[in-house]
């Protein structure tokens, strides 16, 4: 159930909570159940039929030749209506303005609202009491107040019985009681559809920004492949074209597929290893053959759902701080596995290790985003040294969630 904090009494309800028409009689229904403005308008509504209902008793106690009687009478009516039509509702109001917890609240504006009712039924009586007296002795009625409450208690059948509950009821707040429970439903249920409405928006513009950093492409790392190229060229022409290819190939896989409506294609594990592998294979063939690297995944875990450019992301980290400002022989791995309920996948290198500034950068920020965005808590990034001066860094999703 909402908390008080976020389900304010003072403003209108938001359009998915509201049940009422616009009509001004059902206007005071736009405003939370026994709230200030709820109960202020619910009283004007009130008052119009009864005022009303007065002024036609006085004018016909004028044509009946009682008109000071009537008029006094009339104003008993109305007073005592109004009393009825504001005791429960008046009572509930200040309940719930309490700022009471929720169950203690409902107590309170039931324990009003019965109160309410009940004080209904004595203000009917002494209303009721008070104008047989004043009107006993008046022409056209009787000349005792008890002969005239005569006329004010039917006999004790289920329908007498029934109608001034219901009358009471309705002036009482009872009415209201429903709409006040299924208002905190409605209320709920509309806040829900706004945190899953607010989550889609969430997750439509994290796809929106992996389709742009998808399509792109690392500036130095494209100019270095070129100028690699462009040394190549006259030097070793096959290698040359060949790592033109490697880029080519590069460039497809990492170029972003979309759906009709706009949306990443489902990203599988495997999908992004080959993007991984064809990433390192350039590489390979630009910095020479001193790189090798191994991608080890079985092929029901390539298969499962992964979210788009976190590994490439981390291969990418391991070649800039690992592997290029170490000289020699250097080897990068990937591999994948299940570890309790998370899919575990691995990129180590055995290059320069950690250093000051490793693990802070942007690209590493935008995977930690990326993961709570879309897995919350129960994803995890972990960039721990290895006794050999590598890198590890892994990344743990739940097994449970739709990665994309």
């Amino acid at each position: 159930m909402p908390g008080h904090s976020d389900y304010p009494l003072q403003r209108a309800l938001p359009p998915d909570v509201l049940v009422a028409g616009n009509a001004l009689w059902s206007r005071y229904r736009h405003y939370p159940v026994f709230s200030r403005p709820w109960f202020v308008r619910r009283t004007r509504v009130f008052a119009v039929p009864v005022c009303g209902w007065g002024v036609v008793a006085v004018i016909g106690h004028a044509l009946a030749g009682s008109g000071r009687a009537g008029l006094i009478g009339a104003a008993y009516m109305v007073v005592a209506f109004m009393l009825m039509a504001m005791a429960g509702p008046g009572l509930a109001t200040w309940v719930r303005h309490r700022r009471w917890p929720l169950r203690r609240e409902r107590v309170g504006v039931v324990a009003a609202v019965l109160l309410g009712m009940l004080g209904s039924y004595a203000i009917d009586s002494i209303g009721s009491t008070a104008i047989a007296h004043l009107l006993a002795g008046t022409a056209g009625y009787p000349d005792s107040a008890d002969a005239i409450m005569a006329g004010f208690r039917p006999d004790a059948t289920a329908l007498a019985v029934l109608l001034p509950v219901l009358v009471y009821a309705l002036f009482g707040g009872g009415m209201a009681l429903r709409a006040y429970f299924s208002e905190q439903r409605r209320w709920q249920a509309s806040r829900d559809a706004r945190e899953r409405a607010d989550l889609q928006a969430q997750k439509r513009d994290a796809d929106l920004r992996l389709g742009v950093l998808q399509a792109q492409v690392e500036p130095h790392f494209l100019f270095n492949t070129l100028a690699s190229v462009r040394a190549l060229v006259r030097q070793d022409p096959a290698r040359a074209e060949a790592t033109l290819d490697a880029l080519v190939d590069h460039l497809r896989t990492t170029i972003p597929r979309l759906r009709d409506d706009g949306r990443l294609l489902h990203s599988t594990l495997g999908q992004q290893l080959d993007i991984c592998c064809s990433y390192l294979d350039l590489v390979r063939l630009r910095i020479g053959e001193r790189l090798t690297f191994d991608i080890d995944a079985t092929p029901d875990l390539r298969a499962r759902p992964y979210p788009p450019l976190l590994l490439i992301t981390l291969v990418e980290n391991a070649i800039k701080h690992g592997v290029e400002p170490k000289p020699g022989p250097v080897r990068v791995a990937v591999r994948a596995w299940i570890d309790a309920d998370r899919l575990a996948v691995a990129v180590e290198d055995d290059g320069a290790g950690l250093h000051p500034g490793v693990g802070g950068g942007v690209g590493l920020t935008n995977v930690r985003a990326q993961l709570a965005m879309r897995h919350g808590e129960r994803a995890s990034l972990r960039l721990t040294g290895r006794p050999d001066r590598g890198v590890c860094a892994e990344i743990r999703i739940p097994l449970d969630d739709d990665a994309v």
